[in-house]
């Protein structure tokens, strides 16, 4: 869970102001830090009921103070997991509030929808800046390999390729990450990716390779 952090404390999405040392925190703030971190782990091994649970559980404790831009970046937050995992559907949490949403929150929004605006890049998180403000594909590959976080680097492969700008280095990027993590859900798509494009290349060889990983990453417990 641990490697959720990052994603949590980052500029723009930051969900709770005192992640870092100093005087003692109110319960709502660590109970929805610690049921997101949960939420994004879970979603992350593809165990959806507890994803569902954690995630509620984050959301009413934000609810509860009354601050619009906490449940707003809550959303964003758990699409930003849909699109590490390739699941690119409607963002919809987000959009239900879209009204009230900051400047800087949209942009994120048009960023993980793979319309963001490349002068709006110093509105993202810092993680992700780079990689918009870059002028080719292989640049912008190699600022998120440049990442340190492997939840934010997925996020930023997920952007990319739902931007038409995925390389094959990204993608193999994307795999080496998440396998790295042992994150199930977010491997499977992006392998599921790889052994396409081998497919459509006519690397028959490459792509039953790839098939033989997934059926393996697939493969219940004995």
């Amino acid at each position: 869970m641990s490697h959720a952090r990052p994603l949590l404390c980052a500029a723009v999405l930051l969900l709770l102001s005192a992640c870092a040392s100093g005087p003692r925190v109110p319960d709502w703030q660590m109970n929805a830090q610690s049921s997101m971190e949960r939420a994004t782990a879970a979603y992350m091994s593809g165990n959806a009921n507890v994803e569902k649970n954690e995630f509620k559980r984050a959301r009413e404790q934000l609810a509860s103070t009354g601050k619009m831009e906490l449940v707003i970046r809550a959303e964003l937050i758990r699409c930003a997991s849909r699109v590490a995992a390739l699941a690119f559907e409607d963002c919809g949490g987000f959009e239900a509030l879209r009204a009230d949403a900051s400047a800087a929150d949209i942009a994120y929004a048009s960023y993980l929808a793979g319309r963001a605006n490349p002068a709006g890049a110093a509105l993202l998180p810092e993680p992700q800046r780079a990689v918009l403000a870059a002028g080719s594909d292989t640049a912008a590959a190699a600022a998120v390999q440049a990442m340190s976080d492997p939840l934010s680097r997925l996020v930023a492969a997920g952007a990319l390729f739902r931007a038409n700008r995925a390389t094959p280095e990204l993608l193999t990027l994307a795999i080496d990450t998440a396998s790295a993590q042992g994150w199930r859900r977010p491997l499977l798509a992006w392998l599921k990716v790889q052994a396409q494009r081998a497919e459509k290349a006519g690397d028959t060889a490459e792509a039953a390779r790839l098939h033989r990983r997934i059926a393996l990453v697939q493969s219940p417990a004995p």
